[in-house]
């Protein structure tokens, strides 16, 4: 069987089920006595070890069978959790990785056994369950079906508690004249793809018939929540024997059993049996009544009237990048249209159609740009793990507390912040926070506290990371801006705070006394800086000593069409995105005056530095010099600055090309795009021009 075909959609889900297992150990951590961690940890184990078998990983699958059978154990109560095993466990999570690493990179899992992991997992087994660990070969405890009898059937689905709801779709299907019966149904232990094959058993019952309730609940036989066995309570026109025939002709059933379900109130007994019991009778055999047990533990939120269907797909990004282009070249053809129409004469019914068009395109723009958006959610989700690594490693006690992670955020640009975001909270956690005795003796928690903060602004995402530690100690960084021969102690103590601290994003610039596994080759904030440039965003700093420090990360929603402002440098058009623009002002040629050989405005009680495009761009103004000047305000964090221009267009929504490889060095020209009439207009990055 080639199964290469599948190993993107391997990928996509082993690396879900591996942050969710990541998510849920760290739970654990908290909690070591909560059944339902424990079972999301056991199915997602379950989950990743039928993957790695089916796709031919051996080593992968005995390491998560490994894993199973610990889990099986604690969730019979024979093992307790304890902070040895979630070290393990940890550490099996990072083999996994590996494993997955090494398969996205040349499709085959490596040559590392892991066999310390596995005899780790043993020997918890051993020391800890009293019993001899299983066998890599040996099945999991959930995954053996015994034969299965018709007795036992109706056992699993007597014990389905029906609620008030269900109980009045049973007594009106019942008053209509149709069948209610249990069934259970068996599916074959070396079936892959278990929830599908419910699937398809809901769709052969509702052929002919309705699913009151099951157990477990739907949308957890969905998800692949069960092991080898489910059980219905339905509805139906038609005969038993037919439905169950139905059920039997789906490959991979190992079988089905049911019955009538008539449900009656029993008589309290001697024994002390409860009233309400519900018994149940089987076609054509005595009723049994059975004493009252505990009701299982049914983790069903809502039972529907048919099984929810996953309304979500995976689209290869490729393929979204291609429909992207295509709406571009849209809004291109627009333009054109739209330029056309302007110089010809005027048609009424021309310009109709033009406006539905741009309508049109306006939709189509924003429902592809929906389709890109994702969450930050699985960025982040990563983090939790690395701080609980981090806070052992360093020796510090700290916390990590995220909000906003459903903000949602490009796809190409969700894919590239990740590295940034790291290194922000590397840095929070090495540099920031305190050691537990100088956190003391400041009066301040012995736990740091590190705050991951995403929120929209506009046409911007927003994410803010902050520490409660030592802040940033200007004074420090001076010195090292000396030593290092970056500036001349005149130049040190002549710059401000601001240009300091903006000295730890240069390559190699460190403040650690020595390097660690953490931190100290003066990589990180480099890194940061470069990537968020290269996203068109901007990276900013505040801090103050003895509190904190928080790092600012703002972000364009979009790196594909934007609203810009189009305006004339010389003979030339340029784009500036809208998202940057404050206001634009008409400034007299006497208001300029000089600072430190700086030409600057006094515009409403703030000086504003002006940059004149056309010394920038080497291009000559057609302007009038004793005309007034048309001057664009433009914002970066909280500067602003004032490009002088020859001529407004206005406002124009735009479609940002590449410039490629080969222009790579003008850093203040972000693209280019294509305007109606065919002419290339370049786009200037404010920020660069700052």
């Amino acid at each position: 069987m080639d199964v290469s075909q599948y190993l993107d959609i391997f990928l996509d889900e082993a690396k879900e089920h591996l942050q969710n297992l990541n998510t849920q150990v760290l739970e654990l951590e908290q909690d070591s006595e909560n059944m339902d961690t424990i079972n999301e940890i056991f199915r997602a184990a379950h989950s990743l070890k039928g993957m790695a078998g089916t796709m031919g990983y051996k080593r992968m699958q005995t390491l998560t069978h490994d894993m199973e059978n610990v889990f099986s154990e604690v969730r019979t109560g024979n093992i307790k959790v304890n902070a040895g095993m979630i070290d393990v466990l940890f550490q099996c999570l990072d083999a996994l990785e590996e494993y997955i690493g090494n398969i996205q990179d040349s499709a085959d899992e490596g040559e590392n056994d892991n066999e310390h992991l596995i005899k780790e997992l043993n020997h918890i087994l051993e020391t800890m369950g009293g019993e001899e660990a299983p066998s890599a070969e040996a099945p999991a405890a959930e995954s053996t079906v015994a034969e299965a009898p018709a007795d036992n059937a109706m056992e699993k689905w007597s014990q389905i508690e029906l609620k008030a709801d269900d109980k009045k779709r049973v007594e009106e299907a019942a008053a209509a004249g149709k069948n209610i019966y249990g069934v259970t149904v068996y599916v074959q232990e070396s079936c892959l793809l278990k929830a599908a094959r419910a699937f398809l058993v809901f769709k052969a019952i509702e052929e002919s018939g309705e699913i009151i309730c099951a157990n477990p609940a739907v949308q957890d036989i969905e998800d692949e929540r069960f092991g080898f066995d489910f059980s219905l309570i339905i509805s139906s026109d038609a005969e038993l024997d037919k439905v169950l025939k139905s059920i039997k002709e789906i490959s991979e059933i190992a079988d089905a059993f049911g019955g009538v379900y008539e449900e009656e109130v029993a008589e309290e007994t001697e024994e002390g049996e409860d009233a309400g019991q519900e018994i149940v009778a089987v076609k054509n055999e005595v009723a049994k009544k059975e004493p009252a047990s505990a009701p299982s533990k049914n983790t069903e939120k809502k039972s529907g009237n048919k099984p929810q269907v996953n309304r979500t797909v995976r689209v290869d990004i490729e393929k979204l990048n291609v429909l992207m282009n295509l709406v571009s070249e849209l809004i291109i053809a627009k333009n054109s249209l739209v330029s056309s129409a302007t110089t010809t004469e005027n048609n009424q019914a021309f310009n109709e159609q033009i406006e539905y068009l741009e309508s049109v395109t306006t939709n189509l723009h924003e429902s592809v740009m929906k389709v890109r958006m994702v969450p930050i959610e699985s960025v982040v989700n990563k983090f939790p793990r690395m701080i609980r690594d981090l806070s052992k490693q360093l020796g510090k006690q700290m916390e990590l507390y995220m909000s906003g992670e459903e903000t949602e955020l490009d796809r190409t640009v969700v894919d590239e912040i990740g590295d940034p975001l790291m290194h922000l909270l590397r840095n929070s956690a090495d540099h920031g926070l305190e050691s537990a005795e100088v956190r003391m003796e400041r009066g301040k928690p012995v736990s740091g506290s590190i705050f991951l903060d995403a929120y929209q602004e506009g046409n911007n995402v927003v994410i803010e990371v902050r520490d409660d530690g030592n802040g940033i100690d200007t004074e420090k960084v001076r010195q090292k801006a000396i030593d290092r021969g970056i500036m001349t102690p005149e130049q040190a103590a002549a710059a401000s705070d601001d240009e300091i601290i903006s000295l730890l994003f240069l390559p190699s610039f460190s403040t650690a006394k020595q390097v660690s596994d953490v931190s100290g080759r003066g990589v990180g904030l480099d890194v940061v800086k470069s990537k968020i440039e290269a996203l068109s965003g901007e990276v900013e700093v505040k801090t103050k000593l003895g509190e904190g420090t928080t790092f600012t990360v703002r972000l364009p929603l979009t790196l594909a069409i934007i609203q810009a402002l189009m305006v004339v440098v010389g003979n030339e058009k340029y784009a500036i995105s809208l998202g940057n623009i404050q206001t634009i002002e008409d400034i007299e040629p006497g208001e300029i005056k000089t600072v430190q050989s700086r030409e600057v405005i006094h515009l409403r009680g703030t000086v504003i530095p002006i940059i004149r495009l056309e010394n920038v761009l080497d291009v000559e103004s057609t302007r009038n010099p004793e005309e007034n000047m048309v001057v664009v305000i433009v914002k970066k964090g909280d500067k602003l600055a004032g490009l002088v221009i020859d001529e407004l267009i206005g406002q124009q929504e735009i479609v940002i090309k590449s410039m490629g490889k080969y222009i790579n060095k003008c850093k203040f020209i972000s693209g280019a795009t294509i305007l109606g009439d065919g002419e290339i207009a370049l786009i200037l990055d404010a920020n660069a021009l700052f």
